[in-house]
């Protein structure tokens, strides 16, 4: 990684055209993946990428450049060019840099790159043979895994200079099921920010089955009834909605323009007094944390929501001097190939005081949305239509037989304000999530919670 003299040198002639802050990210990064088609190995990719990015703030205009070349006359060239977009030349500005050694939360036991391919191949034919033997008509499974080690380096003009090793793990399992020319599929997708030691405490062979289980449940259930609905929403994955239809409405990304229904709401009651919402970088080796975000500054626990009330925002270093708040660890990006902004790491929905079973007592009739899939979100209303891959209908309090094609569809806004009774068994799935910085790794989560009413889509 670049010399603290060289990261000098570079960030005095970022400079030289009045810029009053400048950053320099290095990423020397290894990927892994393999992918299992009907029991065999399809594919085995291994990669590296290498790149250093540039970024200058004037104020609050901001130039962002990168290059592949570490020499030092390119990386001042680099430097330069991007300088010239704020203003004319002028001399370079002296620049001290102070070692500061990030504390590691994250342990990683294995790295990738001492872990034979055989090993990996092991475990993914573990979830592959409990998918394709669940049930005579799981069709097909495909099976994939992925590792990534990420050495960076951020230096900035506030004196920074910093390195960490960031080291992530998955494995994602697509089983189909098939009868009478239709088919359903059920996914499952477990990570962690660690080596893959991470098996010790996720079982393969769990998740295959479940996979399975979600595919050959849909094949024969019926399909379901449209209207406006109480629901119940399980955990984990569930909390895929408040991440999309919620969260990237308090990332300062979208709160800084003024391009968020949550803009200028701090101390307001945006959700039910049952709603405490938190991003939380810090938690140990959950797919989302990090040690310090991609501007250098350490990751936080951030209390968005508290009892209905919003607390805080997401804020990174330029929003930060937007919106005049200071920043709260939320900076990400991809890669060296983007400039970093406000972004979740593990957003979910703390506990509250119902069992999943009182919720679903509750419900006279509704919908029990076990599994979410993909959907749809408008970030500046905050609207959205999200599929249910897996639901079920209730009926006098009792979970009734198996629904397909179900879609829930509202409003960010409202649905908080809609939530009457919140869960105490909260978990959290994994997920890449897609930004103006990139797809990053971001944890979404809650306990089960009911939707008082929500219109749900069918057919």
């Amino acid at each position: 990684m670049l010399s603290k003299e060289i990261a000098q040198q570079v960030l005095g002639r970022c400079l030289v055209t009045g810029g009053d802050f400048a950053e320099i990210f290095e990423e020397d990064t290894i990927d892994n993946s393999i992918s299992i088609l009907n029991g065999k190995v399809e594919n085995s990719i291994g990669g590296r990428a290498y790149g250093i990015g540039i970024r200058i703030f004037k104020g609050l205009k901001s130039v962002y450049a990168y290059t592949n070349n570490n020499s030092l006359h390119s990386l001042l060239q680099t430097a330069e060019k991007a300088a010239l977009a704020l203003g004319e030349l002028k001399e370079d500005i002296s620049i001290t840099l102070y070692e500061k050694e990030t504390i590691n939360i994250h342990p990683t036991i294995y790295l990738p790159s001492v872990v034979e391919a055989d090993k990996k191949i092991g475990i993914m034919k573990i979830a592959y043979d409990a998918a394709k033997n669940y049930h005579s008509e799981i069709s097909q499974v495909s099976v994939g895994y992925g590792d990534k080690e990420q050495n960076i380096l951020i230096a900035n003009t506030e004196g920074l200079y910093t390195e960490d090793k960031r080291v992530r793990t998955r494995l994602f399992i697509n089983a189909v099921a098939s009868a009478n020319g239709e088919n359903q599929t059920g996914i499952e997708g477990p990570g962690r920010r660690a080596g893959i030691e991470m098996f010790k405490y996720i079982d393969p062979e769990y998740y295959g089955r479940q996979a399975a289980k979600t595919a050959h449940t849909m094949l024969h259930a019926k399909n379901c009834p449209a209207g406006k609905m109480t629901v119940a929403i399980d955990n984990g994955f569930g909390g895929v909605i408040f991440h999309e239809a919620c969260g990237h409405s308090l990332e300062a990304t979208s709160v800084a323009k003024g391009n968020s229904v949550f803009t200028g709401k701090l101390g307001e009651q945006i959700a039910s007094s049952k709603i405490t919402a938190i991003d939380d970088g810090t938690i140990p080796n959950a797919w989302g944390s990090l040690n310090i975000d991609d501007e250098g500054t350490p990751t936080q626990k951030n209390i968005l929501i508290e009892n209905g009330i919003l607390k805080s925002y997401m804020i990174d270093k330029l929003n930060a001097r937007r919106m005049g708040m200071e920043v709260t660890g939320s900076g990400r990006r991809q890669s060296y190939k983007y400039a970093p902004t406000s972004r979740m790491t593990n957003t979910y929905i703390a506990n509250g005081d119902n069992t999943p079973e009182e919720i679903i007592a509750s419900i006279s009739d509704g919908l029990y949305a076990k599994k979410m899939g993909g959907g749809s979100v408008n970030p500046v209303t905050g609207e959205f239509n999200f599929a249910v891959s897996e639901g079920y209908l209730v009926k006098n309090g009792e979970i009734q037989e198996p629904v397909r094609g179900a879609s829930l569809i509202g409003k960010g806004s409202e649905i908080l304000m809609n939530i009457d009774m919140v869960g105490n068994n909260m978990t959290q799935g994994q997920g890449m999530c897609g930004s103006s910085s990139g797809s990053i790794p971001t944890n979404v989560g809650q306990p089960m919670i009911r939707v008082s009413e929500i219109t749900v889509g069918g057919r």
